[in-house]
Order: C-alpha cells, then sequence, then structure tokens
C-alpha cells in the first residue's frame, strides 16, 4: 500500500487501484478465505469452528518471522502457547 498513491474519486486513481497486482491478489486471497470459512460452518459446529480462529495469531507471529525477518521475543513465543493450548482445551 506504501506503493499505491492517494485515493481520490478518479478513474486515473481508480485505474492505478485496479491493475495493482498486489492488492488484487490480497483480495483473491481475502475472497477464498471467505469460501473456506462458509464451507467450514457448513460442516462444523460453530462453537468447534470458531475456536480455530485463533489460530490466525500464530500464522501472524510466523509470517512477521519468516517474511520479514522480525524477532519474536518469549513473551510472545509464551502468548502463542497459550493461545494453542486454549483452543485446544476449547476443542476437547
Amino acid at each position: 500500500m506504501s506503493k499505491a498513491v492517494k485515493f481520490e474519486f478518479t478513474w486515473t486513481v481508480i485505474k492505478s487501484y485496479l491493475t495493482n497486482w498486489n492488492l488484487l491478489y490480497s483480495g483473491l486471497c481475502m475472497l477464498g478465505a471467505m469460501f473456506t470459512w462458509f464451507y467450514i460452518l457448513r460442516h462444523f459446529e460453530f462453537s468447534a469452528a470458531y475456536p480455530l480462529t485463533s489460530f490466525s495469531y500464530v500464522l501472524g507471529v510466523l509470517a512477521a518471522m519468516w517474511f520479514f525477518g522480525e524477532t519474536v521475543s518469549p513473551s510472545r513465543w509464551l502468548g502463542l502457547v497459550l493461545i494453542v493450548s486454549g483452543t485446544f482445551l476449547l476443542l476437547k
């Protein structure tokens, strides 16, 4: 988004957003996530499916570490362990 121009309702700016491949790819990923969530809600109980959304925090920390080279502090690792443990207990 740092490379995107300031948004205005002009054809040139709208065209630049529509041809931004990173923005289009992220929109497709969000669309895929939405349909995946619809599938999960159709085939599983909500009380079992919803706690699994907490794994997005785990994936976010792993992505920050692998893709952005961030260091993860021990307190964050502890937080991730607690999230995974809590989710496991909810699903039991």
